[in-house]
């Protein structure tokens, strides 16, 4: 008899609990920061996942949104050369590493994009093993020598349903 009361208790405590105090747990960020980066980043879904961290070969962290086909993260930081801007980093860049992938296309060029750094976004298109895939990279300023790219990839389809979250990723990155 105890327990049926407890169970009842139980059940109307979280039935009739109010909406937004189950919706500040839901909406909980879920950040990334290591000794070995920099930077503090912000994640809005818990789906978002660590898959590497930077090490004495790899200089770059990277982060998966459930499955690498949803979505991919990878933040690297970058030298900017003198005299350069970071818009013509991000298309330099972008003709030196992406433009060979296969079936590549050029998506919308050169957005700015203003976080608590300030950049520009670059998105493309592209196929992996004859499926459509997107990208879009966040290249954020952080002095006058220093560029960080987030590069996010994906199914395209899978990746535009997450583009809110990528610019919210951008929007909280952050130097320590």
């Amino acid at each position: 008899m105890r327990s049926a009361i407890t169970f009842l208790g139980l059940f109307f405590l979280v039935a009739f609990s109010s909406p937004s105090s189950r919706l500040r747990v839901d909406a909980q960020d879920h950040s990334y920061s290591s000794p070995k980066v920099g930077y503090t980043v912000d994640f809005p879904s818990p789906t978002w996942r660590l898959l590497d961290e930077p090490d004495d070969l790899h200089q770059h962290a990277e982060f998966v949104y459930g499955d690498r086909s949803d979505g991919y993260l990878r933040i690297r930081k970058e030298v900017l050369d003198e005299g350069m801007t970071v818009r013509e980093f991000g298309l330099r860049d972008q003709d030196q590493k992406v433009r060979f992938l296969p079936g590549y296309v050029d998506g919308k060029m050169d957005d700015p994009f203003v976080g608590r750094l300030k950049g520009v976004t670059i998105s493309y298109e592209y196929t992996q093993a004859g499926k459509p895939m997107a990208g879009r990279t966040y290249y954020l300023q952080a002095d006058s020598h220093t560029v960080y790219a987030l590069r996010f990839t994906g199914a395209r389809d899978k990746l535009a349903r997450i583009r809110n979250q990528t610019d919210q990723i951008a929007r909280s990155f952050r130097l320590k």
